[in-house]
């Protein structure tokens, strides 16, 4: 049995509580980078995941107050560079990272939270075309959202007087930037569809960098965006930036100059549309004018006189009357005519002329049937006679009474008409004018 050491002894709470102490004494807080997996939120609200690289993987956690802080969302295969502190879980002896502070490794956080929220809203649907409302070609009243002193709002008034003067603009300052920014632009947006005294909204500010346009990337402003009933027309920054608000809006500018060129047409281009289309119109109506009163002169050349028209009546309606009369005198002598041709027809068709027809027509089939009936009598029986004569010649009766006689096998009674067929003791039968005999063949000769 080993012997016992001597010294100090620690029980496993002892130690690992010491083990703590060492850890977080000596490691306070240290910068840490590697991939994240196993990334899960619980319904605490807190992230739990654990920090690998090739060789070690690293429980870690980062509790929800911290998150608030982050300008993106922790996910699986996100590389990250973040400040931790070490602590010692002491019921199961196992030590974790508490993260204070993460940031992706490469890209911004700034880059990283665009491209997770512009992905989310385009799942959502937020991005369709068939959410998109047109554009009123003259709005009765634009409202502009943008900074109060801002070069973007100098920018659309400029392009707005040059283009349509007469187009009321209504402008509701709010800041572009900093923390309360994303606030003011959602109330905006929902005052001014609240009122719903404009037709459309320009949202715009100047250039900046991706944290000065960090607002316009925001969720809130995106869901107001596209929950507007007014349509929006975007001019964020230049026209190389692209923001979340540009793909929500109804129509994305590059400029705040543009999203007023956009919104309103060129006056003086639709007064001269104008004068052209009045011009074109009244040219128009000068050739149609000008075509009616030919066709009015060539109906008036063509129009009779009152008198000329009667006169062609009266000629027309006298034509009518003879013609009519002419069609009563044919119509009576047709039926007259056909009159008379029935009352022949049917003094032909009297029944005692009909049956004195028929009764002449039965005498003279009966002659003719009794003249065929004897006629063919007398052939009859002088064929019968012809043919009585021919059977009694043929009957064999008279040959065997002229003497002959017909000979037969007995045993198949087949007539015998040549002596080769018959052989030695075959029983033949004889049939005579008067009997027949039996008899038995002793001798051919062929």
């Amino acid at each position: 049995m080993a012997e016992k050491k001597t010294g100090h002894i620690y029980t496993v709470s002892k130690l690992t509580r010491e083990i703590k102490s060492l850890l977080e004494e000596t490691y306070p807080f240290v910068w840490v980078t590697g991939e994240i997996s196993n990334y899960a939120v619980p319904a605490s609200g807190h992230s739990y995941f654990t920090l690998k690289d090739q060789q070690a993987v690293i429980n870690c956690v980062i509790f929800k107050n911290q998150k608030r802080n982050l300008k993106f969302e922790p996910e699986n295969g996100l590389r990250i560079i973040g400040l931790a502190r070490i602590s010692l879980y002491e019921p199961r002896g196992s030590y974790q990272l508490i993260f204070e502070h993460l940031e992706p490794e490469g890209a911004g956080s700034m880059q990283i939270a665009f491209e997770q929220l512009k992905k989310k809203l385009l799942e959502q649907g937020l991005f369709d075309d068939k959410y998109k409302k047109p554009i009123t070609f003259l709005p009765l009243k634009i409202t502009i959202i943008t900074s109060g002193t801002g070069a973007a709002v100098r920018d659309i008034l400029n392009v707005a007087k040059r283009r349509f003067s007469n187009c009321p603009l209504e402008i509701v300052p709010v800041k572009v930037q900093g923390q309360e920014s994303e606030k003011e632009i959602c109330d905006a947006i929902n005052l001014v569809n609240q009122y719903q005294t404009s037709e459309l909204i320009i949202l715009a500010r100047g250039g900046g960098s991706l944290e000065d346009l960090a607002a316009f990337n925001s969720e809130a402003v995106a869901n107001a965006i596209f929950n507007s009933h007014i349509p929006i027309i975007t001019g964020i920054g230049h026209e190389t930036d692209y923001t979340i608000a540009d793909f929500v809006a109804d129509l994305r500018a590059p400029t705040p100059s543009a999203a007023a060129e956009l919104a309103l047409p060129d006056k003086n281009s639709l007064v001269q549309r104008v004068s052209n289309l009045q011009k074109n119109l009244n040219t128009s109506l000068n050739k149609k004018v000008i075509a009616l009163h030919q066709t009015l002169a060539h109906l008036i050349s063509r129009l009779k006189s009152p008198e000329t028209i009667v006169y062609d009546f009266r000629f027309r309606l006298e034509d009518y009357e003879h013609r009519l009369i002419n069609k009563m005198k044919h119509y009576v002598q047709y039926n007259k005519e056909k009159f008379h041709w029935l009352s022949e027809s049917l003094y032909s068709q009297q029944p005692v002329n009909i049956i004195f027809d028929h009764r002449q027509r039965v005498q003279t089939l009966s002659i003719s049937l009794t003249h065929n009936f004897q006629k063919i009598f007398q052939k009859i029986k002088t064929n019968h006679l012809e043919l009585n004569s021919n059977l009694l010649a043929l009957n064999p009766k008279a040959v065997l009474e002229r003497g002959y006689s017909i000979s037969r096998f007995v045993s198949d009674q087949k007539v015998i008409t040549d002596s080769s067929g018959v052989k030695k003791n075959d029983q033949i039968e004889v049939i005579l004018s008067k009997g027949r005999l039996i008899t038995r063949v002793e001798k051919t000769n062929g």
